[in-house]
């Protein structure tokens, strides 16, 4: 955030800020690793919209998906990296910034 102009939201992740994304980051920070199935009813998304936006994550670097198989069936587990909470952490930090700046 600039010193100069405390409502500058040049600052604001992008990749984050998207809706589906935000909910994904902020399940993740609290249930890393999550199975693609309850992460997928916990932020209300369709299969292939999680996994549209799982993909541009996994491009940040924000999340890491692992395919497996559970009782011969697959599973997928998705990650958030450590890259991921970094940013998280300063996405948040961002926000609050504004806020407070608007206050």
């Amino acid at each position: 955030m600039s010193e100069t102009n405390p409502f500058d939201h040049a600052a604001i992740d992008d990749v984050i800020h998207g809706r589906l994304r935000l909910g994904i980051m902020a399940y993740l920070t609290a249930a890393s690793p999550a199975i693609f199935g309850e992460l997928r009813d916990k932020v209300g998304a369709t299969d292939g919209n999680l996994s549209t936006h799982l993909k541009k994550l996994e491009a940040a670097g924000y999340v890491r998906q692992e395919k497996r198989f559970v009782d011969k069936r697959p599973q997928t587990r998705v990650f958030l990296t450590d890259s991921g909470r970094k940013a998280w952490l300063s996405w948040i930090e961002t926000m609050n910034n504004l806020m407070k700046a608007a206050e």
